[in-house]
């Protein structure tokens, strides 16, 4: 069992920031976002100027479909897009930020914890030796895939003294992880039918957006956001350490393991529509921790608003400086997230949270 010493609670006392401050942070956030969304209707192989945007905004809400003119008809092509980059990014970190909670791990994040290589090798292993062919089914599968990456994770670095510590978390992740992509490579390689399906969506995107996609992903998404920020008292309990937690009334084991549900079907089901997409799990809820404290009641709604304004933002920059072409939202949050990830690492003042 974790205890908190009366230092520490202190400690987690002083980075609660005032609501006046979090207030504006997230009203920045969610400028951002809107901004985000814009610019990404807006920018593509084809420039939009005002006008058209305007109008093509207009021909989506209307239902027209039709657009005045071609670069009107982009815009209602790059909604679904931008949407679907909105909710994966918000559902990503909100996944990142509770599995941080849970772990009481500054490196926990949906792809180094190996959820999101356990997700796509049950998707790949499904097609190629199930003929799954439904998208319902390949998130049913994704999110079970997932569970069973976080449990072998979990229980993995349970083992020996001081049970699951940050450190050995991310050590077991990182090793199944590999494992898992290891996997995935050989059950490709035979198979060019399958290769050619996924070699894309393994970098992970949002280029193969439509409404189809998002009716199907949206309840699952809905369902993890509920029992995640359902969540976010109990998380807050979890920080002052597992024994005081239980002197505080909170059932440990119940509000870790829901938790851990709400993140992992958040996760699994947007890997089974955009592919495995890294980093935004973990950068995100580390800047939203520096701005508007540690409160996970506050911390959860700012991570899906400052995810979802992350990743909307990648898939526009991925668009423009590859023109006519385009770089996948994954690697552009990997070059993003990698300098984060090496910086956490060396920060010896994060061994916990």
């Amino acid at each position: 069992m974790v205890v908190a010493s009366p230092e520490r609670s202190r400690e987690l006392a002083a980075r609660r920031a005032p609501a006046t401050t979090r207030l504006l942070w997230v009203g920045l956030a969610l400028t951002l976002m809107v901004l985000a969304a814009l610019a990404s209707v807006a920018f593509g192989a084809r420039v939009v100027g005002p006008h058209d945007l305007v109008g093509g905004l207009v021909g989506v809400v209307t239902g027209d479909g039709s657009g005045d003119s071609i670069a009107q008809a982009a815009v209602e092509k790059r909604v679904p897009r931008t949407l679907l980059a909105l909710i994966a990014g918000a559902a990503l970190g909100l996944s990142g930020a509770v599995m941080q909670g849970v772990t009481r791990n500054p490196l926990a994040d949906p792809g180094i914890l190996g959820v999101t290589t356990g997700a796509a090798l049950s998707v790949v292993v499904g097609i190629a030796f199930f003929g799954l062919a439904s998208p319902s089914a390949y998130i049913w599968v994704a999110i079970g895939g997932g569970a069973v990456a976080a449990l072998f994770v979990y229980a993995v670095g349970s083992l020996g003294r001081g049970g699951a510590t940050p450190l050995k978390l991310t050590l077991a992740g990182a090793a199944t992880s590999a494992a898992l992509s290891s996997l995935i490579s050989a059950i490709l390689l035979p198979r060019i039918d399958v290769m050619n399906q996924f070699r894309f969506w393994q970098i992970g995107g949002v280029g193969g957006a439509s409404y189809d996609k998002l009716g199907l992903v949206l309840p699952f998404l809905v369902v993890g956001a509920v029992i995640s920020l359902a969540a976010a008292r109990g998380l807050n309990s979890l920080a002052l350490g597992d024994d005081v937690a239980a002197g505080l009334g909170e059932k440990v084991t119940r509000t870790r393991l829901l938790a851990a549900v709400g993140a992992v079907t958040l996760c699994g089901a947007v890997t089974a529509v955009a592919g495995p997409i890294g980093f935004v799990g973990l950068v995100v809820p580390h800047l939203c921790r520096l701005l508007i404290g540690i409160d996970h009641r506050w911390l959860l709604p700012a991570s899906m608003i400052v995810g979802a304004a992350l990743l909307t933002s990648a898939d526009v920059v991925g668009r423009v400086v590859a023109r006519p072409s385009e770089v996948d939202v994954g690697i552009v949050t990997a070059f993003i997230g990698a300098p984060v990830f090496i910086s956490i690492v060396r920060n010896q003042k994060l061994r916990s949270l």
